[in-house]
């Protein structure tokens, strides 16, 4: 009976466990470098083509959450708070692990939840640069009725 990949990796991981003592955190590290390995192992035994860091983002992102590449955990958004922690801004992420620019660091779910808010609230219409456009544009429709109307009654009293 063949091991899943998974499974390799646990036992790997407990061998070196039990090699050396190790931290919790370096166990999570080693945890995920070795089965990122095995897994590159099995894409080239099968054939696959492995481009590094291409793929691992996007299984990343899912509906509800964003798995971080650097420590594992979900989360429901990427904060510059959390990228910290690791050394890196979200420009830095995105380039260490070949995210597009245009990919928001966040799940899907969180995404649409926010572009439909945007969509609601309009918050380009409470800018000072919009407000003062507007009341430009009517200032300058109400001017123009006024001739408007100038023109119609000189033309009606001529």
């Amino acid at each position: 009976m063949s091991q899943t990949t998974l499974e390799m990796t646990k036992e790997l991981v407990i061998a070196q466990i039990e090699a050396k003592a190790l931290s919790p955190d370096e166990v999570q590290t080693i945890l995920r470098q070795t089965h990122a390995v095995l897994m590159n192992l099995q894409d080239q035994e099968a054939g696959r083509e492995v481009v590094p860091g291409s793929v691992a983002w996007k299984k990343s992102v899912t509906r509800h959450t964003i798995t971080c590449l650097e420590c594992g955990k979900p989360f429901k958004q990427l904060s510059g708070r959390h990228l910290k922690r690791h050394g890196l801004n979200a420009r830095s992420y995105r380039s260490k692990y070949d995210i597009p620019w245009t990919q928001p660091l966040a799940a899907k779910d969180t995404t649409t939840r926010r572009k439909r808010l945007v969509q609601r609230i309009r918050p380009w219409e409470k800018a000072p640069q919009f407000v003062k456009a507007q009341q430009r544009k009517d200032r300058e429709a109400t001017e123009s009725s006024k001739r408007a109307r100038t023109k119609r009654t000189l033309t009606a009293h001529a």
